[in-house]
């Protein structure tokens, strides 16, 4: 039986599964944690890496592997393959006025027309710009800048720091993909080439060495036996981005929207053109399969239901019964679910607020279910953002821990004008990077078995969009 490997080096864990090659099933996983904060060293992660990889009993018969990673992450390496400094994360916010700064200097339009997106705080560029004028002496030691899952790719191949790698510190070995890539705000999805000038005005200069794009199919190369944990001669895959990695993991083609909703919300499609949104409402993200991958984000998604489940002094499986319990529009009720401010529509202080709250409506079966509408249609915005730019929807692959509600799964096919599709459970950004293992060991990109566990029947009811539409103007303008 041949095996491949996908691993998700998130945020908070590395996650390793191991599939049957033919089928995609399911052979056995590994996970280990991650350090919190907003800027963490890269070796902890390399560190986690091995420790899933043991925890899922090694890598002892798998042919081939890829790593998925959080998006972003700026890992700056000096000429010996050493980390400059802890890597600043995606949720790190520091770099939000360097971002601004460069949106002045170059102009949101012209920028998005470059690079597809409007750099924000997440993004590598900004945390360049940041490094250059609070720690020059850093940013002169740059002669390299990778994102995480180049970095660790680079790693299971054996290079790394000078005397503590096998294969020593090779630059020029650096590899990413499209998706990756995209996310740095200095390359251009449309012309598959990185942006120099826009690097430079990050970095201060535009020759620092940066990782090869490799295409979809193509391999990295092979690791070296490590640690006792990691055996010689693993193909690696080129590895990804995180929603591209989950995008590969769910089959998803042309037409389908995916919405995860996790702690925060993500609203991506597959697209076969490139998109560029003046805005910065939509990031114009490839995707790891040679299209391209327009996302949006909020801050507010699964945790608006377990706050407001708190507030109501209620478990989750309670809340949920009250939500389905309250009618479509919950009487009028509005919840604008925006507690910790909000990423799309950029309101970093704006405040959650509840409204049309009378003698007969002050129920919590209606602040349960406005909860609910809110935060989808926080969501639901996000796909009309990608509408906008003329993005194909003809399907909805609801996903992620608030996916599990049987609130959001009823309530989603009321708020979206799509079929909505709830997968089975699963890692699907590590099942991504596993099949693109699989695609880089064959040289096709495998079909595995997409697992449903719902099908909400279609039930579409546009006042709950309206309604909160309304409420929601009225609230921003302060009326």
């Amino acid at each position: 039986m041949s095996l491949v490997a996908g691993v998700d080096s998130s945020t908070q864990s590395c996650k390793i599964v191991i599939r049957e090659l033919e089928t995609g099933a399911p052979v056995r996983c590994g996970r280990a944690t991650h350090p919190d904060g907003s800027e963490v060293e890269p070796d902890a992660w390399w560190t986690a890496l091995r420790l899933a990889i043991a925890d899922a009993g090694g890598l002892q018969g798998v042919s081939a592997v890829s790593v998925a990673a959080q998006q972003h992450g700026m890992v700056v390496l000096d000429g010996d393959g050493r980390v400059i400094r802890p890597a600043l994360l995606w949720n790190d916010t520091r770099s939000a006025e360097p971002a601004a700064a460069l949106v002045r200097e170059f102009g949101a339009a012209e920028l998005a027309r470059r690079t597809g997106s409007v750099p924000v705080a997440s993004f590598t560029l900004s945390k360049l710009r940041w490094l250059l004028e609070n720690e020059p002496e850093n940013a002169a030691r740059v002669a390299a800048v990778a994102l995480p899952h180049d970095w660790l790719s680079w790693r299971l191949r054996g290079y790394g720091p000078a005397g503590e790698s096998p294969r020593g510190p090779d630059l020029a070995a650096l590899m990413t993909d499209r998706s990756d890539a995209s996310g740095t705000a200095y390359y251009s999805p449309r012309e598959d080439a990185y942006d120099r000038e826009l690097l430079a005005a990050g970095l201060g200069r535009g020759d620092v060495l940066l990782p090869r794009v490799l295409g979809p199919a193509e391999r990295a190369g092979v690791s070296v036996a490590l640690s006792g944990v990691i055996p010689e001669g693993v193909v690696l895959g080129a590895g990804c981005g995180d929603n591209a990695g989950a995008a590969l993991g769910l089959q998803a083609g042309v037409g389908d929207v995916i919405v995860s909703v996790g702690t925060s919300g993500t609203v991506f499609a597959v697209s076969e053109l490139p998109t560029a949104d003046p805005d910065g409402t939509v990031a114009g993200f490839a995707d790891a399969a040679g299209a391209f991958l327009p996302l949006i984000a909020t801050l507010n998604a699964a945790r608006v239901l377990s706050t407001v489940a708190g507030m109501l002094s209620v478990s989750l499986e309670r809340f949920s019964e009250l939500a389905l319990s309250a009618p479509a529009g919950a009487d009028g009720v509005v919840l604008i679910p925006y507690f910790d401010g909000e990423r799309t529509p950029n309101l970093p202080h704006a405040r959650a607020s509840l409204h049309g709250l009378s003698g007969s409506s002050s129920r919590a079966e209606n602040v349960a279910r406005a909860a609910v509408e809110g935060m989808l249609c926080g969501l639901g915005a996000g796909l009309d953002g990608l509408r906008a730019l003329g993005v194909h929807a003809a399907r909805l692959l609801l996903i992620g821990g608030g996916a599990q509600s049987p609130a959001v799964r009823q309530i989603a096919a009321q708020v979206f004008d799509l079929p909505v599709l709830i997968p089975t459970a699963a890692e699907y950004v590590a099942d991504g990077a596993a099949a693109q293992a699989a695609w880089a060991l064959t040289g096709s990109r495998p079909d595995w078995p997409l697992a449903l566990d719902a099908t909400p029947a279609a039930d579409h009811r546009p006042l709950i969009r309206r309604q909160y539409a309304e409420v929601a103007a009225q609230a921003l303008s302060g009326s």
